[in-house]
């Protein structure tokens, strides 16, 4: 991969058993960086490195977790999920593809990037937020360790009886990142106690086209209208078949049937701290299971639903506007907006939009991932978030060989001269004050590209 990982003050905590450890894991992990890159590497070598790795890890999440309830740390329970995430299924996964490949390049590099993009973002979100004492809330509904394992168990063997897939479940933590071009299915029920269940099944497209379309299109290499709502019935069934899961849902009426764009996806996503959030790897291509409760009617606003009397034509009408925001980004640069306010994301959103992919993140472990699945042009970053600011996400990309020639502009609401100083010291491409008039703020967006030729 011809990366290695760079050590500096931004992640430490303050705390000497979790930062010595995070050395550790780094220094290992620059190793087996090494190995990878070795034309003749032996197989042994690599297992054990591997196995060092994970020892260490495990070590380290078992030191962390001591030390925050020393301090009585009020995440302590969510931050034991996300490690038992990574410790259960996470590295298992990764463990898995290098055994069957016998520790080829592609399986060593896969877990390389998977490793150090989870413990760089995890070094820098979680772990810091240990020490500002603020909770990581987007996990804080998700139902207990064993009903997640029966969840994924289940949802396997039904892909597997359905499809005859062999899936993995890669993550109980899927956070509604964006994996190739997507189908985004949103199915609502009312249930007698006047409670609102939500799931969204995400499809990676080629996982319809490979399965379904296999089927009843033998030639399809694309989603058609009927090949989509032979997709739509399926993913009903499917969702029958967790009935047995929810009692509640026996009697349960169906309030609306949607797709989604990614957009109206991520809208959706965000308002929820879902209890089931997996995310699996079939071998024909990704599939995510999101189910939510509440006590609140959903926003039907966020996109048609889909009823008897439409189908055809709504489905028609999804599929002409993903082909065409497939069309139109094509052609697009794309910008990453990093910011921890709703209203500055929705206001770029709509400012850029029209002449610009844009892709959004909250934080810095969400930017991380934003950026290594779609490689943006441009990242606009917030200069003062909490808990990973714009200075410590500048300087994970510059460390990181893969993302150190991407262009970085700040976002700043401080103009006075020692702020603007301190922010030019980092050397990004420039700066925008988030008091400009929107019109200017395009203008000199605009003008970046144009230089850029």
């Amino acid at each position: 991969m011809g990366n290695q990982l760079v050590w500096n003050k931004r992640f430490d905590i303050g705390v000497d058993i979790i930062d010595n450890e995070h050395k550790k894991l780094f220094r290992t992990l620059n190793k087996l960086f090494v190995l990878g890159e070795q034309d003749e590497k032996s197989q042994w070598v690599c297992q054990e490195a591997v196995k060092y790795f994970k020892n260490h890890a495990l070590q380290h999440f078992t030191d962390e977790e001591n030390y925050m309830a020393s301090i009585d740390y009020a995440g302590l329970e969510m931050h034991r999920h996300i490690h038992e995430n990574f410790r259960e299924i996470t590295l298992p996964a990764l463990e898995n593809e290098l055994e069957q490949t016998g520790y080829s390049e592609d399986a060593v590099n896969h877990f390389l990037g998977v490793c150090a993009g989870w413990l760089i973002g995890h070094t820098l979100v979680e772990d810091q937020a240990i020490v500002s004492g603020e909770i990581i809330k987007q996990w804080k509904n998700l139902l207990p360790e064993e009903e997640q394992a029966l969840m994924g168990q289940t949802i396997i063997n039904q892909l597997h009886i359905m499809f005859q897939l062999e899936s993995q479940l890669l993550s109980n933590c899927y956070g509604g990142e964006k994996f190739g071009d997507g189908i985004y299915y949103r199915l609502i029920y009312n249930t007698k106690d006047k409670k609102t269940m939500e799931f969204l099944l995400v499809f990676e497209e080629k996982l319809i086209v490979s399965t379904i379309g296999s089927v009843i299109e033998t030639k399809s290499k694309a989603i058609s209208v009927m090949l989509m709502n032979a997709a739509r019935y399926t993913a009903r069934q499917f969702l029958e078949h967790m009935k047995e899961y929810f009692p509640s849902l026996n009697d349960a009426e169906i309030k609306a049937e949607q797709l989604l764009t990614y957009e109206q996806f991520q809208k959706v996503f965000e308002k929820h701290s879902p209890q089931f959030s997996l995310l699996f790897d079939t071998g024909k291509g990704y599939f995510a299971y999101c189910m939510t409760t509440s006590d609140m009617l959903p926003n039907e606003e966020e996109a048609s639903s889909i009823i008897t009397k439409n189908a055809m034509e709504q489905v028609e009408k999804y599929l002409n506007q993903n082909q065409a925001e497939k069309d139109t980004i094509s052609n697009q640069k794309k910008i990453l907006v990093v910011d921890d306010s709703a209203f500055m994301l929705t206001t770029m959103q709509e400012l850029l939009g029209k002449e610009y992919e844009i892709l959004v993140a909250t934080s810095g472990l969400s930017a991380f991932r934003s950026i290594t699945l779609n490689k943006p042009d441009l990242v606009l970053l917030d200069y003062e978030m909490p808990v990973c600011n714009g200075n410590q996400i500048l300087e994970m990309l510059r460390a990181e060989k893969e993302f150190a020639d991407i262009p970085v502009i700040f976002l700043t609401s401080k103009v006075d001269k020692a702020s603007i100083e301190k922010v030019l010291e980092l050397k990004p491409q420039g700066y925008l004050s988030k008091l400009l008039p929107l019109e200017k703020l395009k203008e000199r967006i605009d003008h970046f590209f144009e230089k850029q030729g």
